[in-house]
């Protein structure tokens, strides 16, 4: 094998006419024409035409002839140009061929259970490429040969080498953390790992090096990032993965302002590797605004339509189900859907939208009203006064053509929550949505606590720190009242990133770990080393953590993630390929001091 002489089939063009070359790759596409015979090879870098002629090479043919699609060979030949009407405007190598001269078969292929070669789609414009996930992930070392797919993870390596140029330009070190470490409590659900050597004890797969990236600023390094796998045992859900990656940086001695004009040209140099252009000067965003506007912490901004309180303006309104909301210290809210009364008909309305799409997502009910002819119309409008109907059209700034849809409960959360998916369904489905455009924002001052199950608990994580009224708080509404020093990076409505200035005092964290309900043995026992080591001389320090797994797949236009991933689970956590999780030899399990509790029978 000459590997010295190899050259990419991708990389080939009509400056390369009259070399010979030799390429290496997969058999992609044959096309037998009786006498001719063309077939495609591709490697990484795309694919190229290969021609085999039975008269200047008959024993060449034959040998040719054998080819299936995936066999793996080499080929030398001479670069030709095509005829005008043979050239393939849509390749790269379209305007020319290799006429082959000798071949190599390096290994066969079996059948592959689905088609791998994407002619057909960059023929025909198409990027239908229906098979089942599970089978895609069952053979994902073939799913991989996919050219869309490589490109995904040619793209990821890109952007995480513009991220890493970046961060070093800007004085920071990488810095590997432990992967067997504590399980301690940060919000999720820990993966454990036992150990032989200390019988009955087990380590925890980080779920973020937080501690540990803070240890790293008390040590005095300063800067610190790391592109790092991290472990959540989540409950499922269709974007998430079990591990993730995510790049995890801190600095010293900054404030917030550092962090957003830091991760602002690095997200842009990012998107750039995709050919797409970001403007600087992200928008900030209040949490409380985020909430109230969008119904969410992370609000796609790509688009109007958001969210009105209207509980003020209808107090006294003789519709009684709103007024009784309205007495019960509820909520009334509403969203203008602009010029779709033709395209919302009553039927769809309330057959679809009341009775389906909102109780599905946790309301009792909705109301609506359309706007025609400078009024409002709707089977409930007659309860209203007209000043009251004026105050809504001025509020919502509604024209003819309008619909307006109303979501009361005496749950402000449950409004919010319901209104704010709600605007998005109705603009995913009526095309409110620019898929073209890139709208960040920075989602600022977040709650340090809330309330559940009558205990508190942290917003982001018990490391953040809190305003300064911290300190004199005494009750639980002191602390839901208090702020933080904690942002998130939204793009599109998905958050990709989260931070924090974090506590770098050890009064301060004792306390807060003290408001979240840990016992002083829980204190020492979970965080002991973490509180004494601020207690030697600790910077102000903050920092963040970008999901590289979810910022990729924006950038790309990736349905999902596990599309910018080289080997992702599936949906529920499976790995199709290796058939993980699985069941261990019990030897292993003895050694460990493991026993396995077998499910009750229902019998």
């Amino acid at each position: 094998m000459n590997w010295k002489d190899r050259i990419y089939a991708g990389t080939l063009r009509q400056a390369n006419i009259g070399q010979n070359v030799t390429l290496f790759g997969w058999v992609d596409t044959i096309r037998d024409h009786g006498q001719l015979l063309f077939m495609h090879i591709r490697d990484l870098s795309g694919v190229v035409q290969l021609v085999f002629d039975p008269v200047s090479n008959a024993t060449l043919h034959a040998q040719a002839s054998s080819l299936r699609p995936e066999y793996c060979l080499s080929i030398t030949g001479r670069v030709v140009e095509r005829e005008g009407t043979a050239k393939n405007t849509q390749l790269p190598t379209g305007a020319i061929e290799i006429h082959v001269s000798s071949l190599t078969v390096f290994s066969k292929s079996l059948t592959p259970p689905f088609m791998i070669s994407e002619k057909t789609q960059i023929d025909s414009h198409s990027e239908n490429f229906n098979v089942d996930e599970d089978l895609r992930l069952k053979y994902r070392y073939l799913d991989l040969r996919r050219p869309s797919l490589q490109n995904n993870i040619i793209k990821r390596h890109k952007i995480l080498q513009a991220i890493r140029f970046h961060l070093n330009e800007a004085g920071f070190i990488d810095v590997e953390t432990p992967m067997l470490t504590k399980s301690t409590p940060e919000g999720a659900r820990d993966y454990l790992v036992p150990s032989r050597h200390h019988e009955n004890t087990f380590y925890a797969l980080p779920q973020s090096p937080q501690m540990f990236k803070q240890l790293l600023m008390v040590s005095g390094l300063d800067k610190y990032y790391q592109i790092v796998k991290c472990f959540r045992d989540e409950d499922l859900r269709p974007n998430r993965q079990p591990e993730f990656t995510q790049l995890d940086l801190e600095a010293s001695f900054i404030n917030e302002a550092y962090i957003y004009q830091l991760l602002e040209p690095l997200v842009q140099k990012a998107f750039a590797v995709a050919g797409k252009h970001i403007e600087l000067g992200f928008p900030y965003m209040p949490y409380d605004e985020a909430m109230e506007r969008y119904g969410n912490d992370h609000p796609d901004i790509r688009f109007d339509m958001t969210l009105v309180n209207l509980t003020s303006v209808l107090d006294g309104v003789n519709f009684k189900v709103f007024q009784s909301i309205i007495d019960a210290g509820g909520s009334i809210k509403a969203i203008n859907v602009k010029g779709k009364a033709e395209d919302m008909s009553k039927n769809m309305l309330q057959e679809e939208f009341a009775k389906k799409i909102v109780p599905n997502l946790g309301a009792k009910g909705m109301a609506w009203m359309k706007a025609t002819n400078g009024s409002l119309d709707s089977s409930i409008t007659q309860f209203f006064t007209e000043t009251q109907i004026q105050s809504i059209k001025t509020l919502m700034n509604v024209e003819d053509g309008d619909v307006l849809l109303f979501i009361a409960d005496n749950n402000k959360a449950l409004v919010n929550d319901v209104l704010g998916r709600l605007r998005l369904i109705v603009a995913e489905k009526f095309g409110f949505i620019d898929k073209s455009k890139i709208c960040p924002v920075w989602v600022t001052e977040f709650p340090m606590f809330e309330e559940k199950d009558g205990r508190l608990h942290a917003i982001h994580h018990p490391f953040t720190q809190p305003d300064d009224g911290f300190l004199s708080a005494t009750t639980i509404q002191d602390y839901t009242t208090l702020k933080s020093r904690a942002y998130d990076l939204v793009i599109n409505g998905e958050e990709v990133g989260g931070g924090s200035i974090r506590i770098h005092d050890a009064s301060v964290q004792h306390k807060v770990f003290e408001v979240l309900g840990l016992s002083e043995a829980d204190i020492k026992q979970k965080f002991g080393f973490f509180v004494e080591a601020l207690s030697y001389g600790t910077p102000p320090h903050g920092g963040l953590a970008l999901g590289v797994d979810r910022l990729v797949s924006i950038i790309l236009d990736a349905p999902s993630i596990r599309e910018v991933i080289a080997f992702p689970k599936n949906r529920v956590a499976f790995c199709p390929l290796t058939q993980a999780p699985s069941p261990v030899d019990p030897a292993q399990l003895n050694e460990l001091h493991i026993a396995i509790i077998e499910k009750e029978s229902n019998e």
